[in-house]
């Protein structure tokens, strides 16, 4: 019997290109949004750290704050690496079409582009 199937498959997911795709890019948003929050207690604009440690449970409101950041900039960091997927830069000739929309396009009109 072959050893590869008595090894249970722990990193499965991780061979998939699309879930890593978007492992990557929810990595880089978590990054920005740690960078962000970091900066903003840094900067303290509006007087935003000394309002957020005058509460008596300073921790919940950085959570939070991290945690809506780490939604916003993971899901738009995920969602510009799968809008960006449709283009191939070897053929681009800044015509800012993908291959789809030059698919649908009459012959004679995908010609004179």
């Amino acid at each position: 019997m072959p050893d590869d199937m008595d090894k249970p498959a722990r990193f499965a997911l991780l061979r998939t290109p699309l879930f890593r795709l978007l492992a990557i890019n929810l990595a880089i948003g978590a990054v920005a949004a740690v960078l962000l929050v970091g900066g903003l207690l840094l900067l303290n604009p509006g007087h935003l750290r000394e309002l957020i440690f005058a509460d008596r449970a300073p921790g919940v409101a950085i959570f939070l704050l991290l945690g809506s950041f780490l939604i916003t900039f993971g899901s738009t960091a995920m969602g510009s690496a799968i809008m960006s997927q449709g283009r191939k830069d070897d053929d681009d000739k800044g015509g800012g079409g993908t291959r789809l929309a030059t698919r649908w396009l009459k012959p004679s009109r995908a010609k004179a582009r």
